[in-house]
């Protein structure tokens, strides 16, 4: 009888004792996390982690591993709902991490938790031309004309993409004093003139400048500044429009990730290191505007003057933009016949 009744408070405390050990094994901080981000973003966040990496040592005393992915943030979005274990994301359109948000794996008050909005450093479309700018390149004006062939990603598949056409829509919208059949015209036009659509920013830029594709390609600001720097035997030219369209990079921890691999503080720790004197360098060094006065003070002879429209003032919000553009047989699907 004694058997059995140890028997029978084995096993009744066994459930308990199993529920007691699986947090403290979640509890159990990681030694590398997975930073999900965009295409063009390698080189930045190579740089990024080799200083964020010993920093974090000197600060805890442990040792850290950030492992990047690099992919269209549509795409790393969806592949983070299909299992892929990202800590954190740090992508190019709100958009992206509001799908995430939608699905239950990110916390809906996000944008709260770190300075501007979660968006440490920002961009906007430019234009990369080949040297001595043939084409006489200038505008927005200029990228509808016949005789001028565009590189950009598919918009369909890239944020970068999406932020390409976003712009010209709002530059059609602006000159045409809001006359959206006229802006309809204008976007049906330059998406015509495109004669490769790469699913990425970093696919754009091979096919402009290794593949010679086009007479123009047009990604972010921080994208074509870098690529004329490593191309110097081309003698491309950048081309900042006078008005071009504010692209946000925002940040967010993975919530449900980050809870189930107990990885929550590291990775908060990794998104907040950004903001630093020293992330905020390195992000400006990699071409890209940044929030921090001081920094963007030192670096401010190194961007040309730009006027930025925003979303929120032209098309009244990315949701509203994402019902009215992006959804199937939406503006876009609409205006991309043959693409």
């Amino acid at each position: 009888m004694r058997l059995s009744r140890r028997l029978v408070l084995a096993a009744a405390l066994a459930p308990v004792l199993l529920s007691a050990a699986v947090p403290a094994a979640r509890a159990a901080e990681p030694t590398s996390i997975l930073n999900a981000s965009y295409d063009i973003a390698r080189e930045l966040f190579e740089a990024i982690n080799a200083k964020f990496e010993p920093a974090y040592k000197a600060k805890t005393g442990k040792e850290i591993k950030v492992n990047q992915s690099h992919a269209g943030t549509s795409k790393q979005a969806r592949s983070i709902v299909e299992g892929l274990e990202a800590d954190v994301v740090t992508f190019n359109q709100i958009t992206d991490i509001q799908f995430l948000v939608d699905k239950g794996f990110v916390a809906k008050d996000w944008q709260t938790r770190l300075p501007n909005a979660a968006s440490p450093w920002y961009s906007f479309p430019a234009f990369l031309v080949r040297a001595g700018n043939p084409k006489n390149v200038k505008n927005w004006d200029d990228l509808v004309r016949d005789d001028v062939k565009l590189v950009f990603p598919n918009p369909k598949t890239s944020g970068n993409g999406r932020y390409t056409y976003i712009a010209a829509y709002a530059f059609a919208l602006e000159k045409f004093n809001g006359d959206e059949a006229k802006a309809d015209a204008f976007a049906k036009k330059l998406l015509s003139n495109v004669v490769v659509f790469d699913t990425g920013g970093r696919g754009a830029t091979t096919s402009f400048v290794e593949r010679e594709q086009g007479d123009v390609l047009i990604t972010f600001e921080a994208e074509v500044i870098s690529a004329k720097d490593a191309y110097k035997d081309k003698n491309f030219q950048v081309v900042v429009p006078p008005v071009s369209l504010l692209a946000e990079f925002p940040v967010a921890v993975v919530d449900k990730v980050v809870d189930k691999r107990g990885s929550r503080q590291v990775a908060t720790d990794y998104l907040t290191w950004l903001y630093s004197t020293e992330g905020q360098t390195i992000a400006a060094q990699a071409n890209n505007r940044v929030v921090d006065k001081a920094v963007a003070e030192q670096f401010k002879d190194k961007f040309a003057p730009v006027r930025l429209l925003k979303v929120e003032d032209v098309f009244g919000g990315w949701d509203k933009l994402q019902k009215g553009h992006f959804v199937s047989d939406g503006k876009l699907d609409q205006l991309f016949v043959g693409k």
